[in-house]
């Protein structure tokens, strides 16, 4: 399998690959299909043995950090492991996809993680839903993860941000590290992609393979800009002409690679052939630069055409 290219996570010093792993594919159900331990186990040996060193969680993601601490924890050198916090743990658990930015609620979300992960820290830890700077200054929050900083159980904080708050967010000048939804139908944030990797973050990005498949994206209402589904934008740059023998699916993830300001991208998957897939797109690096120019020209046409 080829070897993924690295990069170093801002100002953190730690050096990762381009290509993450995002966990939440392995949630089970009732929000995601059902995975069965065995498949989990593969799953996660596969991403470890295809040399990726980022791996992305949450308390949210249904079984996915039970399934970290169960088949790769005595792995747990071999990766970068971050989580979310905010995340409804310990006495404000519930069945849904409550946050509580407080003081307890943070330090429950933590202590929850690192036993479900079987280990005695977290990489990182990002605030969840991009909470204002209000919100987190509220009722101790972002207060108490920096304790948690300061007590060794995290090392590094970030935030899973996205306008409007993320341009407050960057300005606080306490976070590590920004995760950031982007993709060649969703570029409303790269300016403040750059901004924050200027300041000095490091930048993991969400969404980057448009999760999925062009067949799945009339669906995925979180990754489609405002009076447009991905499928019609992607027609009406008539990006397939520029595929030169590429998969969409190949073309997407290399765009996103070319963001000059991206440490990671992270991709979740639950089946290992488009995982080794995934290693390989990824592995071949960024389009070439006149490839993107065009794209970003005919992507920014579609914007401005009248419905």
């Amino acid at each position: 399998m080829p070897d993924l290219p690295r990069t170093q996570l801002g100002r953190t010093g730690i050096e990762v690959t381009t290509l993450g792993f995002g966990a939440m594919e392995l949630r089970g159900v009732p929000r995601g299909p059902e995975v069965s331990d065995e498949t989990a186990g593969e799953v996660l040996n596969a991403v470890l043995d295809a040399g990726i060193n980022f791996i992305d969680t949450s308390p949210d993601y249904g079984r996915s950090e039970e399934l970290i601490g169960r088949f790769i924890s005595e792995r747990r050198s071999q990766f970068f492991l971050a989580s979310k916090a905010g995340c409804a743990a310990g006495e404000f658990a519930t069945d849904g996809h409550d946050h509580f930015f407080t003081a307890a609620n943070v330090r429950a979300g933590v202590e929850q993680s690192l036993r479900r992960m079987n280990t005695d820290h977290l990489d990182l830890v990002q605030f969840h839903q991009s909470p204002s700077k209000a919100v987190l200054e509220a009722e101790g929050a972002l207060d108490e993860l920096l304790k948690l900083k300061a007590e060794g159980k995290v090392r590094f904080i970030g935030m899973s941000g996205t306008l409007p708050e993320l341009n407050e967010q960057i300005a606080m000048g306490v976070f590590d590290e920004f995760q950031i939804p982007y993709s060649v139908l969703q570029r409303e944030h790269e300016s403040a992609i750059t901004a924050a990797s200027a300041a000095g973050a490091g930048i993991a990005i969400r969404g980057g393979a448009a999760r999925g498949t062009p067949a799945d994206w009339d669906n995925r209402a979180y990754y489609m800009l405002p009076g447009s589904k991905p499928r019609d934008r992607w027609e009406q740059g008539n990006l397939d002409e520029l595929l030169d023998g590429m998969s969409r699916i190949e073309f997407t993830l290399r765009f996103t690679l070319s963001n000059p300001d991206l440490d990671t991208t992270i991709v979740g998957t639950r089946d290992v052939g488009h995982l080794r897939s995934n290693v390989e797109f990824a592995s071949k690096g960024p389009l070439p630069a006149d490839v993107v120019a065009e794209v970003k020209r005919r992507m920014d046409a579609t914007e401005s055409r009248p419905e």
